[in-house]
C-alpha cells in the first residue's frame, strides 16, 4: 500500500508525539506539581515561629505568618504542631539593617556661610535568613541555607510613624520573597 505525500507528512509529525506518550507511560514516569514535595516522606510540615537574632523584634509573627501563608495557599502538604509533623522548618533572621538609598540635598545659611547638608529621603531595608528542613524522627537535615538575602527599599521623612509604617511594608515585601523562596527549596529541591 502506497502513502500519499500528506499521509506521510502527518505520520512524521504525529509519530514523536505517539513515541513520547508511550515512553513515559511505559516506564512510570509522571510529572509532579509544584505543590507536592519530592521526598515519598514528606506527609506534613511544622513552621515554629521564626527566630531572631537582631535587636529590631517584633516582626517575627508576620514573618512566620507570611511563611506559612505561602505553604497553605500553594502546597496540599498539611501544617501541623512541631511535635507531630514529619518535617519542621526552622528559620532565624540573623540580620536586619538598613542602608540609605537616596537623599534630598538643602543649601541652609550659617554664618553669613552657606552650608549643604544631606537628608535620607529612601532607605534599603536588608534581611538575612538563615532556614533549614528538618526531618522530625531521625534529625536530618534535608536542607540548609544560611544566606538568603532580601532587601526592599522603603520612602523615609520626618514622621517616625510613617517611617515606622513603610519599614514594615518593605519588611513584608521581603517576608513575601523569601517565603517563595523557602517553599521551592523545600517543595522542588531536595
Amino acid at each position: 500500500m502506497q502513502l500519499s505525500t500528506q499521509s506521510h507528512k502527518t505520520l512524521l509529525k504525529v509519530f514523536p508525539l505517539y513515541l513520547a506518550l508511550a515512553l513515559t507511560q511505559a516506564c512510570g514516569y509522571q510529572f509532579r506539581g509544584a505543590d507536592k514535595p519530592v521526598e515519598k516522606g514528606f506527609q506534613s510540615l511544622a513552621i515554629p515561629l521564626i527566630q531572631s537574632t537582631s535587636s529590631s523584634l517584633g516582626f517575627e509573627g508576620d514573618f512566620t505568618s507570611i511563611i506559612r501563608e505561602e505553604f497553605a495557599t500553594r502546597s496540599k502538604v498539611p501544617m501541623l504542631p512541631r511535635e507531630t509533623a514529619s518535617v519542621v522548618l526552622i528559620g532565624k533572621v540573623s540580620e536586619i539593617r538598613t542602608k540609605p538609598l537616596s537623599y534630598d540635598t538643602f543649601l541652609n545659611t550659617v554664618d553669613d556661610e552657606e552650608v549643604k547638608y544631606s537628608v535620607t529621603n529612601k532607605r534599603w531595608l536588608e534581611i538575612e535568613l538563615d532556614a533549614k528542613l528538618i526531618d522530625r524522627v531521625s534529625g536530618k537535615t534535608l536542607w540548609h541555607d544560611r544566606n538568603m538575602a532580601e532587601r526592599a527599599a522603603f520612602e523615609v521623612s520626618g514622621d517616625p510613624l510613617s517611617n515606622r509604617y513603610n519599614q514594615k511594608k518593605a519588611l513584608q515585601e521581603i517576608a513575601r520573597r523569601l517565603a517563595k523562596r523557602v517553599y521551592l527549596k523545600t517543595m522542588d529541591r531536595f
